[in-house]
């Protein structure tokens, strides 16, 4: 997630003036579960993948945020869980 990135331009850990703070942490710390399980099952079959789908209607008034349709973010989420398994 973008909230849980140091360099996320919008939403980023440091963009917000510590708003929300625990919502950013809790992002950076599933990044850092995802990328620590990717490394530790790199030599197994299991493909281990993070996915951000973006700001999405997920609440009141989140489109006139630029938020996208959750269909659409929803999109993202589908095609991970489908990947093939020679997938990234």
């Amino acid at each position: 997630s973008g909230a849980g990135s140091h360099g996320e331009e919008q939403f980023g850990l440091t963009r917000r003036g510590g708003t929300a703070a625990s919502y950013g942490i809790s992002k950076a710390a599933l990044n850092a579960l995802t990328a620590t399980l990717a490394a530790e099952l790199a030599d197994t079959p299991v493909i281990v993948n993070a996915v951000c789908p973006g700001l999405t209607a997920t609440f009141e008034d989140a489109e006139e945020m630029g938020a996208r349709p959750v269909a659409h973010g929803a999109a993202s989420v589908v095609w991970a869980a489908t990947l093939d398994p020679s997938g990234p």
